[in-house]
């Protein structure tokens, strides 16, 4: 139950409730200056297309930018966010769009029920110990097959973000990962990894996105 969470899982969520407006505010137009993110999810909507449709579920979807994305691209895409703000914020700006309140650690949804599976910068938050159950989940919803589509920010270290967006309180651990990590865990919940692109290495804030597949 959300009601009864807990641990990094509360503290995640309510950090997103404060940031909400000032958040979707910083992301409305995101994609618009990140051409390799949105041929990477060009690529994701090819794929979900050729595997012959279907729901797509956009966990960690936050103010429902790429969800609405991926709908441009023809991708019958719904949202998923821990947090009830930025699911508000969402249905505000894409009221034509699902979007519901739920965590990655416990997806609502039936086995095999979505065809592919987004999580854009959405495990930063994910302890270690946790991204095992969440990739769990990740594969009992998604068909032998599904499209898989990660990204999130390159490094070792893990630090304590406690304001951001807008000068707002949060308190959230942001987890920077190495590929062969993520997937090496991606290997032990049943994925196989298809393709990896690194983004921004000369920069600040280096990124990697991983296409993946469920395995039978």
């Amino acid at each position: 139950m959300l009601s009864d969470l807990d641990g990094w899982l509360a503290d995640t969520r309510s950090s997103y409730d404060t940031v909400a407006v000032s958040y979707a505010g910083q992301l409305r137009e995101a994609l618009s200056g990140e051409p390799h993110l949105r041929a990477a999810l060009a690529l994701f909507a090819g794929m979900v297309q050729a595997a012959g449709g279907g729901p797509v579920a956009d966990v960690g979807c936050g103010p429902g930018h790429v969800t609405a994305h991926l709908r441009e691209l023809g991708v019958d895409a719904f949202g998923i966010d821990l947090s009830p703000a930025m699911i508000d914020v969402a249905r505000r700006d894409h009221p034509d769009l699902r979007f519901e309140v739920g965590s990655m650690t416990d997806l609502d949804l039936a086995d095999a029920s979505v065809t592919a599976l987004l999580a854009f910068w959405s495990l930063i938050h994910v302890p270690d110990d946790a991204i095992p159950t969440v990739f769990g989940q990740f594969r009992r919803v998604l068909p032998a097959g599904g499209p898989l589509l990660l990204g999130f920010h390159v490094g070792d270290e893990s630090r304590l973000k406690t304001q951001g967006y807008g000068g707002h309180p949060m308190n959230v651990y942001v987890h920077r990962r190495r590929p062969d990590q993520v997937t090496a865990w991606l290997h032990d919940a049943g994925f196989t990894v298809e393709a990896q692109w690194l983004l921004d290495l000369d920069g600040s804030r280096p990124g990697a996105v991983l296409f993946a597949r469920r395995r039978p």
